[in-house]
């Protein structure tokens, strides 16, 4: 039977009493509850976070109504109730130590007045909320739980102002070791946010806060499963495409089982259409200066080699282009190795929303015109579906003739090495095609194969000085890269391209098809 979607709902009560669809969470909550004492928790934007925090507030409120039917409702004690102190930067930006100061008052008072605990330090004194900690475990004869929610939102939202947002790390870390300090009156403590600061930066002295955020038994705390989706949602899934749903939408990955960003799915029940809900939240404006900065070589995205306390690695003044990429939800993991000293992690895209669209952005980037990329995506589209084979060789001139002679001279992204066939790449990507890259280890050269509408393209894009080597096709050729696709029976379109990086022109275009017909 059909139920209310929860889109935006992050209350608990409300989903709950409102008959919404819920998928239970629950058994993560009472597996925390009991296991441990201090958590911390990294997801992506819009992941559910703060809706399993105040399932875990209500848990430990001891609300028994709210969980008939769920889980946890046989196996947790509701005859006893914890006081919660919730701290929250969700709301509004911070743009100063003042107005840190000015919200901790806020959320102290609001925190005391709901708890019935007085002070005499004001609210914005850290050693307030010590005093709040240990006054609400002595009134209610309980230990405290504290949900922090968003505990790094002062930071990442100045995070292109290092000074300010230097004074956020040190402003927070003064915050934090209050519970370090107070030990002894904490019951449980969850910490949630996008990024993972290191403990040294942010966390000092809370040694024993266990970070879940890569733990398989924890993959799918936030998210919604292939299981969910068939079963809680069952109602929805009618004229949607199932395949088509997964393609999309899945493929987040914490090392354990894949899943579904919930804010995606619950908009595609609702407005019935595919389109890249998520990734429209947010521009990652950051996130693309930062790699146009650094020179990314586009394609890398694919297959990108990590360790896995790479990935954790994040402050103020070192930011691994790697660790943003996944801590943010633009790259997952696909893949892990465990080496005698490390365990390396290989990450990819997590699904066609986010390829699709990330690509899309960086076009823009890279090409300096927002609208010429969108014209030419879809002339290439329109190309490959004709296989108009000179068009396309026109097109691929097009793709950089364009971009004006002064913004390649001035540019540091358009003298990289990779540049020319990351253009070449992203646009593919831009448009959804599955594209697997055969080799891109020298950025000045890309061999990709594009699988669309029943037939097999293998490129070689190869950026020379000035004059047309010739040496593409038969380069692509002696790697025998279509060998391992002739089973499919479809044809096979090798196209070599050789690119003038002096004309900016594609100067050499060599086709040759095998089997079936083109």
């Amino acid at each position: 039977m059909s139920k209310k979607l929860p889109i935006g709902i992050q209350t608990f009560r409300e989903i709950r009493e409102d008959d919404c669809y819920y998928v239970d969470k629950t058994a993560f909550a009472l597996k925390l509850a009991v296991e441990g004492k201090y958590y911390f928790l990294s997801r992506p934007r819009r992941f559910g976070k703060s809706l399993f925090l105040d399932t875990l507030a209500e848990l430990f409120a001891g609300n028994e109504a709210l969980f008939q039917g769920l889980y946890c409702h046989d196996k947790w004690d509701w005859t006893k109730s914890y006081p919660v102190i919730r701290i929250s930067f969700g709301g509004g930006l911070l743009k100063s130590e003042t107005a840190l100061e000015d919200k901790l008052e806020e959320i102290f008072r609001m925190n005391a007045e709901r708890l019935g605990v007085s002070s005499e330090y004001a609210f914005s004194d850290r050693r307030f909320f010590a005093q709040l900690i240990q006054r609400a475990s002595e009134k209610y004869d309980q230990r405290v739980v504290i949900l922090i929610d968003e505990y790094d939102k002062p930071i990442l939202d100045n995070i292109t102002n290092p000074d300010i947002a230097r004074q956020m790390r040190d402003g927070l870390r003064n915050l934090y070791s209050v519970i370090k300090d107070s030990d002894a009156f904490i019951r449980f403590a969850f910490l949630t946010g996008v990024s993972k600061f290191s403990k040294v930066s942010l966390f000092s002295g809370l040694n024993n806060l266990e970070d879940i955020t890569v733990n398989a038994s924890y993959s799918a705390l936030c998210g919604y499963s292939e299981t969910d989706v068939d079963t809680v949602f069952a109602p929805e899934l009618e004229g949607l495409d199932r395949g088509k749903i997964k393609d999309w939408y899945n493929g987040y990955n914490w090392m354990g089982e894949p899943v579904y960003n919930p804010f995606d799915l619950l908009l595609l029940f609702r407005e019935r259409q595919f389109k890249p809900f998520w990734f429209e939240t947010g521009t990652p404006t950051f996130l693309v200066d930062l790699l146009m900065q650094r020179g990314f070589f586009t394609p890398d995205f694919e297959k990108l080699t990590a360790t896995e306390t790479l990935l954790s690695t994040f402050d103020v003044d070192h930011i691994a282009s790697e660790a943003l990429l996944f801590q943010t939800g633009y790259l997952t993991i696909v893949s892990t190795r465990n080496l005698p000293g490390m365990t390396q992690v290989t990450l990819g895209y997590p699904n066609l929303e986010v390829k699709a669209s990330l690509n899309g952005v960086l076009l823009q980037a890279l090409t300096n015109d927002p609208a010429r990329y969108g014209r030419q995506a879809g002339q290439l589209y329109d190309l490959l579906l004709v296989n108009d084979f000179e068009g396309l060789q026109n097109l691929f001139t097009a793709f950089y003739a364009g971009i004006p002679h002064d913004w390649y001279r001035n540019n540091p992204i358009a003298q990289y090495e990779g540049y020319y066939a990351s253009v070449f790449y992203s646009y593919f990507a831009a448009l959804g095609l599955t594209v697997t890259l055969e080799d891109a280890t020298n950025h000045g050269r890309i061999d990709m194969t594009v699988h669309f509408n029943g037939k097999i393209y293998l490129f070689e894009f190869k950026v020379v000085e000035l004059v047309p080597e010739g040496k593409a096709l038969k380069q692509l050729k002696d790697k025998n890269y279509a060998e391992k696709y002739k089973a499919e029976g479809v044809p096979i379109h090798l196209i070599g391209i050789e690119f003038s990086k002096e004309s900016r022109s594609v100067v050499g275009f060599d086709i040759e098809t095998l089997g079936g017909s083109a």
